[in-house]
């Protein structure tokens, strides 16, 4: 496990960069609608933030083995977070649906950008937002994968495993024992 850590710790580090920031471009998309926000730029800021909360904890697991309850619960932590990135990374483009953030007759009648004060502005944070939130996806798709390895015992979870248990059986006893 010795050789993991670094790995997960790059990837934790990773993760924060990435979701830091979606968290900025996000925010300053929040920041620049006149009245209300859409839905679906809500979901993605809170998709980042409960990121970002459960990256704590994540951080702390990797680095010291007694901060960490289980493996099943890293394991469960990063599957969630992969799930809710993943509708959320679907979900904002899908919204967006415009090819060219330089056509203003589309920005005005979509829903992600038609209330914002700067319609291109928004457009391209919620295109620069949808690509890192693939990157961070991404990333958390890995540390899912090592996760449930970390979580099965290793590469070779049965054997060594099994081999754990045959070093510690209590051998049998002679017959001048009994």
């Amino acid at each position: 496990m010795l050789p993991m850590k670094p790995l997960n710790l790059f990837l934790r580090l990773l993760q924060v960069a990435f979701a830091t920031i979606v968290m900025g471009l996000i925010g300053d998309m929040l920041n620049d609608y006149r009245s209300h926000s859409q839905a679906t730029v809500n979901y993605v800021m809170f998709t980042v933030a409960f990121a970002l909360a459960t990256l704590f904890y994540l951080i702390a697991a990797n680095s010291s083995e007694s901060l960490m309850i289980h493996p099943v619960i890293l394991f469960l932590v990063d599957l969630l977070n992969l799930l809710f990135l993943f509708c959320a990374a679907v979900a904002l483009p899908s919204k967006l649906h415009v090819p060219d953030c330089s056509n203003d007759r589309e920005l005005r009648e979509n829903t992600i950008t038609r209330q914002s004060r700067s319609l291109r502005k928004t457009c391209r944070e919620a295109k620069a937002a949808t690509a890192f939130l693939w990157f961070l996806w991404f990333v958390f798709l890995i540390s899912t994968i090592l996760s449930g390895i970390r979580m099965t015992g290793g590469w070779l979870g049965m054997r060594r495993r099994a081999h754990r248990r045959s070093s510690r059986v209590a051998p049998q006893p002679t017959m001048s024992q009994v």
